[in-house]
């Protein structure tokens, strides 16, 4: 399959017949789920009616039919399908509640062992399919959260906006928003996903949730300070920046790319989603052009979950001079797409840093894993999300929802990203002292690598 024809087919988040959509990551869509299901109250169980209990029969069996048909492998890794089926059915006929229904579709899921694959209550599913139909919200505090020990920790403040104004700092934590107290909820969040590779990024997205709001309304915020005293504000909630972008069925976003000369000259690229390629693109070739007689570059992919996946390849042949290498490969039922780099005509030859983190998930994933494992980068901060897989979402007939993944990625290193994520080459995560001192630690060290002449490798254990 070319993988040049690839790059603008939108994934149909809802799964209404579209069955080659590889483009846009699930992730967009997965981390507004973790962040509705890390907010939603336990809804009260109850007995099972006839009827509810063959619609969850009838659910059992369209997963089970979905994954045969539509796994990028049809031998399954060599499981035995046909008994999985036949062990779990009467259970799932059997079951007397959903909660116990969905347990033996999720016990039936758990065979693959694989991530990207879910059941979704009915409940959370209606609140995405109506984010879908009506995009994101449109207000924004301007503060970047990460959560750090169980803290939801200030880790950036947008200059000029409300929260700026209204003195909050980086290093702040985020205590509570209106009557929703964040300890708890994040206490409960993250037992629920230790060890899940996905844990940053559902923690995170469930505080931004929180955060966010219709435009012209205001949120009540309770912080704790750099003197550890609890302060209240009251915080305008404003448009974000960027241009709000859609494509195809998926909820409109507001994409942004900024590019800047750092200390002693260094050139330094963000941007917050791999979409608006006109925009985004033109920015990213006019900043590399730019920066040819720069030190290095730093490449800022954190808090970038993902988007078009032929942008990765189009800014990787800025740093690739060689022909014929490519980032990784992409495995779906019908073949292969290589995500292969094509060379600039003039390419960038100095050290290139990556910033990555917990929010860092599908293309961007592809993207400092490809350069890594080409020996091209060197990246800095947390691990990523591990969440590099297309997957589309469909409703059941009992009312609930199923994720499924429909390609594997696997990185031109051999290793699979989905579930795994990546180890960035020096550990450096947000800190709330370092925060309040106005540092910023991953960038401080890639700053401090480009300094002392940037030779990949270096400083690695």
């Amino acid at each position: 399959m070319d993988s040049a024809n690839q790059g603008l087919c939108p994934h149909h988040l809802r799964g209404e017949g579209i069955t080659r959509c590889l483009a846009i990551w699930g992730t967009i869509l997965l981390a507004g789920v973790v962040a509705i299901a890390g907010c939603a109250p336990h809804p009260r169980v109850a007995p099972l009616t006839s009827e509810q209990s063959q619609l969850n029969v009838e659910s059992f069996e369209q997963v089970w039919d979905t994954i045969r048909d539509k796994h990028w492998d049809p031998d399954l890794g060599g499981l035995d399908w046909q008994a999985v089926h036949d062990s779990l059915l009467p259970k799932v006929a059997a079951a007397e509640t959903m909660p116990a229904a969905r347990g033996v579709m999720k016990q039936m899921i758990a065979e693959l062992d694989q991530s990207h694959f879910g059941i979704i209550p009915a409940s959370l599913y209606e609140d995405v399919d109506q984010a879908i139909e009506g995009g994101p919200r449109d207000g924004t505090a301007g503060i970047g959260v990460r959560v750090v020990g169980g803290q939801a920790l200030v880790t950036s403040v947008e200059p000029g906006s409300p929260a700026e104004e209204r003195g909050v700092r980086p290093g702040w934590e985020v205590l509570e928003v209106g009557d929703f107290e964040m300890r708890a909820r994040l206490a409960a969040l993250g037992e629920e996903f230790a060890g899940k590779t996905t844990r940053d990024l559902i923690m995170a997205r469930a505080v931004l949730s929180r955060l966010a709001g219709d435009a012209g309304d205001s949120l009540g915020v309770l912080f704790r300070d750099g003197e550890d005293r609890s302060v209240e504000r009251r915080v305008p909630l404003v448009v974000p920046k960027g241009n709000r972008i859609g494509l195809g069925n998926l909820p409109k976003q507001y994409v942004w790319i900024e590019t800047e000369r750092l200390a002693e000259g260094v050139g330094y690229i963000a941007f917050n989603f791999f979409l608006d390629p006109g925009r985004v693109m033109s920015a990213f070739n006019e900043a590399m052009t730019a920066f040819m007689d720069a030190p290095g570059v730093i490449i800022d992919l954190r808090g970038n979950i993902g988007g078009i996946g032929v942008m990765a390849m189009g800014m990787a042949g800025w740093l690739i001079e060689e022909q014929g290498l490519r980032l990784g490969t992409m495995y779906t039922r019908g073949g292969e797409i290589k995500f292969t780099v094509t060379p600039r005509p003039q390419t960038y030859a100095g050290p290139v840093a990556v910033l990555i983190d917990g929010l860092s998930a599908s293309t961007s994933e592809i993207l400092a894993g490809g350069l890594k494992d080409l020996g091209r980068v060197r990246t800095f901060g947390t691990p990523t999300a591990g969440a590099a897989l297309p997957s589309l979402i469909e409703k059941l007939p009992n009312g609930d929802g199923f994720q499924y993944a429909i390609a594997n990625y696997i990185s031109e290193g051999g290793e699979a990203l989905e579930g795994a994520g990546m180890i960035p080459d020096e550990m450096c995560p947000p800190e709330r002292e370092a925060l309040l001192g106005g540092s910023d630690p991953a960038l401080d060290a890639a700053l401090a690598w480009i300094r002392e002449g940037g030779v990949l490798g270096a400083g690695m254990e």
